[in-house]
């Protein structure tokens, strides 16, 4: 189709210049005579003033009395030649070879020009110029055949429980007759909900691989423009590409661009979005059945969703795709590891117990960082010790040895963060202590990480509260060892998370005696289309703040007194992160209790305890002192 186009338009092209030339060649004759009356030049004739003419087809060419060139037209039913001779003119004739052709042309040509411009601008309305000017209207959505770099459910691990909703959509798609047969239909709509990073899209990828079956994929976005009408027009036209090549897969990512809740936008309920989201509604289940085209849409906002999108007959089934468990991060770090040599060191379920709450996306990352790191300095295969210092780098961020600090800078971030690490080993329900550094990463300039034992599940209101004191530990610990008016700016993160846990504790959780069993979060939030804030009275609101830092408060005050009664400890594990800079789980306990931070199988003849849980992942490395001489310029305030 383009070649055709493109041939024709040099055609048009070629022909206007010839047209252009000839117009040109018949004009340039004339260019420096003058149009004189037909009288006038038989006068002229007569008074022996003409003693050469040119007959051009009609027209004459003549020198008159005065020198200057003259042209005149002559009638049709005029006696010219024989009026020349009687008057001694020489007459010169031209030939008219081109004058049928190009007169013809000359004619023809701006209709033909006209034409062909319609027929143009046509096609460009009616679909064949989807990228132009024209095509605004028209879908965007990209078919992907899937004959190379084909996705299959091998490739996707993890997400068990949603491959087996998911296989019999495909099931469906490589035999419909056995479930037609039977009277039974295939659902129109399955919705992947679940967080970013879980694998949704792939998992949509995986299904058309599978069932070897065209698959469109676009965006929600794709579909709102600043024209009203041009989403609908493009949810029509991509579910008419849809049908022409069904049965088929059609992939919408994030759906909730378009399919929020009606009535809410701020078009009164007439806007684009709408507009947009009534079109694919009647699409999905109108009058017209979709045989064979299976809507999959991702999301990782439910919540906000449109009620009529979610009803039986459009998406039947809401497949949640989760955060992967321990055995599905196992089953992850292995697929994405196939192409990756690996140390006979390595052991993948270790690290995939020590990366709880890790998305599929944050444990592809990982085996990344942890080759990159591998490469960087010259070794042939991944070694655990790799994939420690990438998993470090993913949950604390990378490390930031150039920055200069003071003594005192060093002081103040070792006791805050050894106050975090205290505490949160003195209270059970908290999670087991990681690691603790002092090293700059990211924006901090020291750090604590805890991990849990286990994937946690929910939360129960002493973990909150214990939760609470940990976050909390390393303003009482700055406050403690140097006063209230030496307090830093160092806290600010931890007053952030401290205040998020307590204000879900309060108005999410009903976890508070004195708010009670409601759920304040969703006014707050303005969901429901209140957008206006606290839809509740001052007087709860005030009861609410106060509850909020009633948990905060108690927090701070218990991880004080912790911190009074562990004093020793406490110091002891301060000067332990300015000596070493780094220290893991187990080798905390070891400095808390006035020992080496660790101790080789020869001072003993014995090795080390195992650390437990997650901490049990970490390479038994002896730590490194920090350099020395470190000190100069004040670094830049940081939280």
């Amino acid at each position: 189709m383009g070649n055709a186009r493109n041939f024709a338009f040099w055609i048009v092209l070629f022909l206007l210049i010839l047209a252009l030339f000839n117009l040109f060649s018949n004009g340039q004759s004339t260019i420096a005579s003058s149009t004189v009356r037909y009288s006038d030049f038989v006068a002229a004739v007569e008074a022996g003033e003409v003693s050469r003419a040119t007959i051009d087809g009609e027209n004459v060419q003549y020198v008159g009395g005065d020198g200057k060139l003259y042209t005149t037209v002559v009638p049709a039913d005029a006696e010219l030649t024989n009026m020349l001779i009687a008057n001694n003119v020489t007459v010169e004739a031209e030939r008219q070879e081109q004058s049928g052709f190009f007169s013809l042309m000359s004619l023809l040509l701006p209709v033909i020009i006209l034409i062909g411009f319609w027929f143009f601008m046509m096609n460009r309305m009616q679909g064949g110029g989807r990228g132009g000017a024209m095509g605004f209207g028209k879908s965007k959505a990209k078919m992907l055949t899937e004959r190379e770099g084909r996705v299959t459910f091998d490739d996707v691990a993890g997400i068990d429980e949603a491959k087996e909703e998911l296989e019999e959509i495909v099931e469906f798609l490589r035999n419909p007759q056995k479930f037609s047969r039977l009277g039974g239909k295939i659902p129109k709509g399955a919705l992947l909900v679940g967080p970013p990073g879980t694998g949704k899209t792939l998992l949509a990828r995986a299904i058309a691989g599978e069932a070897g079956v065209p698959f469109f994929t676009i965006s929600g976005s794709d579909f709102v423009e600043m024209f009203v009408g041009v989403g609908a027009s493009r949810v029509r036209d991509m579910f008419e590409q849809a049908k022409k090549n069904a049965p088929c897969i059609v992939f919408i990512d994030e759906i909730d661009a378009v399919g929020r809740h009606r009535g809410a936008g701020y078009g009164g309920g007439n806007d684009e979005r709408e507009q947009t989201l009534n079109q694919l509604l009647v699409e999905m289940d109108g009058f017209e059945a979709n045989e064979g085209v299976i809507i999959i849409a991702a999301t990782n906002r439910k919540d906000v969703l449109d009620p009529a999108l979610l009803r039986p007959g459009r998406f039947d089934r809401q497949v949640t795709v989760p955060n992967p468990d321990i055995k599905g991060r196992d089953k992850i770090l292995n697929v994405h590891a196939r192409k990756v040599p690996l140390g006979p060191d390595v052991d993948l379920r270790i690290i995939a117990r020590g990366t709880p709450g890790f998305s599929g996306a944050d444990l592809a990352n990982l085996v990344n960082e942890a080759a990159l790191m591998a490469a960087r300095i010259g070794r042939r295969f991944v070694t655990m010790v790799d994939f420690e210092n990438a998993k470090d780098k993913v949950m604390m961020g990378a490390e930031r040895r150039s920055m200069v600090l003071t003594d005192e800078q060093k002081a103040h971030t070792a006791y805050h963060e050894a106050g975090h690490a205290v505490v949160g080993m003195a209270l059970p329900k908290c999670d087991p202590v990681y690691k603790a550094t002092i090293i700059p990463r990211g924006g901090a300039l020291g750090m604590v990480v805890s991990l849990p034992e286990i994937d946690r599940l929910n939360w129960h209101k002493d973990q909150c509260e214990q939760n609470l004191a940990m976050t909390m530990a390393g303003k009482a610990a700055e406050i403690l060892k140097w006063g209230e008016d030496a307090v830093s700016n160092g806290p600010a993160g931890d007053i952030m998370q401290a205040s998020q846990l307590a204000r879900a504790m309060v108005m999410r959780w009903g976890m508070s005696e004195k708010v009670g069993n409601i759920d304040y979060a969703e006014a707050a939030e303005g969901y429901s289309g209140n957008t206006g804030g606290f839809s509740v009275s001052a007087s709860t609101k005030e009861l609410i703040e106060e509850e909020v830092r009633k948990f905060v408060q108690d927090g701070y005050e218990r991880a004080k007194k912790i911190l009074l009664e562990r004093k020793d400890e406490w110091e002891r594990l301060a000067q332990g992160l300015l000596e070493y800079e780094t220290l893991t789980g187990e080798e905390i306990k070891r400095v808390m209790a006035g020992e080496p931070p660790h101790v080789d199988e020869d001072d003993d003849g014995s090795a080390p305890e195992e650390a437990t849980a997650s901490v049990a992942a970490i390479p038994k490395t002896k730590p490194r002192k920090k350099p020395k001489g470190d000190s100069g310029l004040e670094p830049e305030p940081t939280a």
